[in-house]
């Protein structure tokens, strides 16, 4: 699906998100803003296309990993990161078995990547895992608006506009029924925070975006008992 996809993926991002999308991934760079200086690692997972990744190059110093398991979204990636003149290493890997060793990373991110997975549980198991001690991990995902009246707009835009317009634009209406479908499914602001102290996550805190349509969840891996 996503491979079908691949070529409008930017495009219909941008376009039906109103460009909000940018500026939801500018507030993912500036939680993990801390971690990435001093020649900090960072691993950007479900990368898809690059955004994010190129936007943690651009936050800091830090050596960047984009992941995805998609190789034509990798592959726009990588002529993206190339075209812009930036170096970061794209690696095909599936998110519930990252090819990374325990605490490699000092920022973890995944954005609009957590929902697709098999096990949410096992995809922050994870994130958790290829964090070193006192890493962040920034989860950027849709969830559900918190401003009254919101959400009956949303959910309308969301399950009636969004898979007309995208299907008929990207060529798959699938993908953009499958994109509701997966966030109605998908745990709200406070369940997520629960799920990921329940994993081993301490300090988790959300913010919300637009009115809770989006949110980030943060959260460290904890230090080694001394």
């Amino acid at each position: 699906m996503f491979s079908r996809i691949s070529s409008r993926y930017d495009l219909l991002n941008h376009l039906l998100s109103a460009n909000i999308d940018r500026r939801w991934r500018a507030r993912v760079v500036r939680h993990a803003r801390e971690n990435l200086r001093g020649g900090a690692r960072a691993l950007d997972v479900a990368c898809g296309t690059g955004d994010l990744s190129l936007a943690l190059a651009a936050g800091g110093d830090a050596e960047i990993t984009g992941l995805d398991f998609c190789r034509p979204m990798l592959d726009l990636a990588a002529r993206k990161t190339h075209d812009g003149g930036r170096v970061i290493t794209y690696v095909e890997g599936d998110a519930l078995s990252l090819p990374f060793a325990d605490g490699t990373f000092d920022v973890v991110t995944i954005a609009f990547g957590l929902r697709n997975l098999a096990s949410i549980e096992g995809g922050l198991r994870e994130l958790l895992r290829v964090a070193r001690a006192g890493g962040r991990v920034c989860v950027l995902e849709f969830s559900q608006p918190s401003v009254p009246g919101l959400r009956g707009l949303f959910n309308l835009y969301f399950t009636r506009v969004l898979p007309r317009v995208g299907g008929l634009l990207s060529g798959s209406r699938v993908a953009y029924e499958y994109l509701p479908d997966s966030v109605s499914r998908f745990p709200d602001q406070r369940r997520l925070a629960e799920l990921m102290r329940e994993v081993g996550f301490e300090s988790v805190e959300f913010e919300n975006l637009t009115g809770g349509i989006a949110a980030i969840h943060t959260g460290t891996r904890p230090s080694p008992l001394a």
